[in-house]
């Protein structure tokens, strides 16, 4: 295998043919329409870390963090993104909600495919609630306010699924200017987690030459740490 190049991303799982990398929060997958005058892109900087073509198997929104998967040559890409569309790759996620949801609950909502993309195709996400926590903040009728980790997996892979879902049952994900509440962002802002709170925390997918199981994690940033240590909540908990 060529030498890696250290670009600043963490790889959680390399072979000759696929990886697995932590992707920061904050940075873009790829050049889009949503770039908007970007010119950091993770692709790139996987090229040069690896030093060789890189495939996407799946994205990530710019500000969500973790595992994202990548293939080395055309034929495994093909596979991985036939495992893909299969349901065979179990995505799971960690998200910091507003409110006390449900211990488990499940959206089953359709979504657009984002900008220029208005058709609605059916999308469900599953969500367990693993934990709550409460801060002395005032809310709109409260004189606290209440949040909740939730370990996310969504069945498809809709333009932000996880973030407009979570809009759709009024659990809005912190931190999310696009679709999250402006009043619980501030709070946290005010406490000193400026980031969305949406990390790919799993990846679980056959290896497409062997066939093996292959089961990654990443570990949560600095940022999302904070948040945990606002709560006391147990970095065990995914």
């Amino acid at each position: 295998m060529n030498a890696v190049v250290d670009t600043g991303i963490s790889v959680r799982y390399v072979d000759d043919r696929i990886a697995v990398v932590d992707k920061p929060a904050g940075l873009m997958v790829h050049d889009s329409k949503l770039a908007r005058g970007e010119t950091d892109f993770a692709a790139d900087r996987l090229r040069e870390q690896f030093q060789k073509p890189i495939f996407l198997i799946h994205r990530l929104d710019r500000a969500t963090s973790g595992c994202l998967l990548l293939a080395f040559d055309r034929e495994a890409a093909s596979t991985l993104g036939r495992v893909l569309m299969s349901g065979e790759v179990e995505k799971d996620y960690l998200a910091v909600c507003r409110g006390w949801p449900e211990e488990s609950f499940t959206v089953d909502h359709p979504l657009d495919g984002g900008p220029g993309k208005p058709e609605k195709k059916p999308a469900l996400t599953r969500f367990q609630r693993l934990a709550t926590g409460e801060l002395a903040l005032p809310s709109v009728g409260f004189e606290t306010s209440r949040y909740a980790l939730l370990r996310c997996r969504p069945d498809t892979g809709r333009f932000r699924q996880i973030r407009r879902h979570l809009k759709h049952v009024s659990h809005h994900m912190i931190g999310d200017t696009s679709h999250g509440d402006g009043r619980h962002n501030r709070h946290f802002r005010m406490l000193g987690v400026h980031r969305m709170l949406l990390h790919a925390v799993r990846l679980a997918f056959p290896h497409p030459v062997t066939g093996d199981r292959i089961d990654v994690t990443a570990p949560l940033d600095v940022e999302f740490r904070k948040t945990f240590v606002l709560f006391g909540w147990d970095e065990s908990l995914r």
